[in-house]
């Protein structure tokens, strides 16, 4: 009994023995050298492309922020009480249109007041150059003292005097009466009236009673590091440089031109303010807007393969090439991004086939079914 207790011990250790040797090699080498059969013998579909060399556009990006040329804050230069408002919240407005009307009654009074005095200090003055000529001629016959003709003198300047102070007064009064009539100094866009009929504006108001902004052209203003600075010189220099404003959400693109660089470059952060003048003829570029300012330096050749062949490892970027339905790993480096392709610095030559979908699904030698992108079967 005891050696058949011992045999069935010792072959129940080997079936045991058996059974972990073969679930570790199930679990392991097994089902990884299965698997990598698996991969070599299933064929993976996937789109591609071809990488191309051609000319593409070396530029800068930044975030840019629009600006009027002219901004202009209406605001009363007398005290007194709006008659009418003369347009429309919003409008387009041009240069002398209507804008206000203040109530000018209280200075047309001082003017109408002003015109009496003058006329009767231009009729006291001709009475006093009578008295001037009459008493030369008696001064002259010794008929009277000098003293009287010399006080007749002084009284017509006195006169003299008081028409030069009244006439000055009633110009003045009439300028007080022109800022009644408020119109457009600019053409431009404005903003809603923030006043209307029958309120009290006042010389010392702070806030504008409405604002003018110069819709063409407008300033895009925006920033770059001061790496690149040397670089948009000599293309501005060779005036091969542009740029365009792109808004969020709108398909349109403004174009422009630089007009200023500025002539210190920012310490605390090394950037560099740029300035471009753009037309804004059809108004796609609204002021205060947030927009990203591209500008294309040159134009120089390069390898360029789709965005999205390029992937991204740990040892760095690289892409599949597909050599004889094989995808082969093809570590490359990146050198920019164009719209939606990327520049290869090296690592391509251009004419080789690249991968564009249906990488998650491959590795080093892996045989594939390529076809072209969906929209070129389409």
């Amino acid at each position: 009994m005891t050696k058949r207790k011992w045999l069935f011990g010792v072959a129940a250790l080997a079936l045991i023995g058996i059974v972990l040797l073969i679930r570790g090699l199930w679990t392991s080498d097994g089902v990884a050298a299965r698997s990598q059969a698996q991969a070599q013998a299933q064929v993976v579909p996937v789109e591609v492309a071809t990488a191309e060399r051609k000319p593409v556009p070396v530029r800068v990006e930044s975030l840019g922020n629009v600006t009027p040329i002219a901004s202009v804050a209406i605001k009363a230069r007398v005290d007194t009480t709006i008659m009418a408002v003369h347009f429309r919240d919003g409008a387009e407005v041009k240069k002398g249109d209507l804008l206000f009307t203040l109530d000018g009654r209280a200075i047309e009074a001082q003017i109408v007041q002003t015109e009496g005095a003058i006329a009767r200090d231009q009729a006291q003055l001709a009475r006093a150059e009578l008295d001037v000529e009459r008493y030369t001629d008696l001064v002259a016959k010794s008929a009277t003292p000098v003293t009287n003709l010399d006080n007749a003198k002084t009284q017509a300047d006195v006169y003299r005097a008081a028409i030069k102070s009244d006439t000055g007064f009633l110009e003045n009064l009439k300028v007080q009466l022109s800022y009644c009539t408020i119109t457009a100094p600019i053409d431009g866009r404005i903003s809603a009236a923030a006043v209307k009929i029958g309120n009290f504006v006042r010389q010392a108001d702070t806030a504008p009673m409405a604002t003018i902004n110069q819709m063409a052209p407008v300033y895009v203003t925006f920033t770059v590091p001061q790496k690149v600075l040397p670089e948009i010189r000599q293309a501005l220099a060779a005036e091969t440089a542009t740029i365009e404003a792109i808004i969020p959400g709108e398909q349109k693109r403004a174009s422009g031109q630089v007009t200023m660089i500025e002539n210190t470059v920012d310490p605390a952060t090394g950037m560099a303010t740029i300035r471009a003048t753009m037309p804004n003829e059809q108004e796609v570029l609204w002021p205060g807007t947030l927009v990203t300012a591209e500008m294309t330096l040159r134009i120089e050749e390069a390898v360029v393969v789709p965005s999205n062949a390029v992937q991204v490892s740990q040892t760095g970027d690289f892409v599949f090439v597909v050599k004889d339905r094989v995808a082969h790993v093809q570590p490359v480096k990146v050198e920019r991004t164009v719209d939606t392709t990327t520049v290869i610095a090296s690592g391509l030559t251009g004419g080789e086939t690249v991968v564009t979908e249906g990488q998650l699904l491959l590795s080093n030698g892996t045989r594939v079914d390529p076809r072209p992108p969906k929209a070129a079967r389409n």
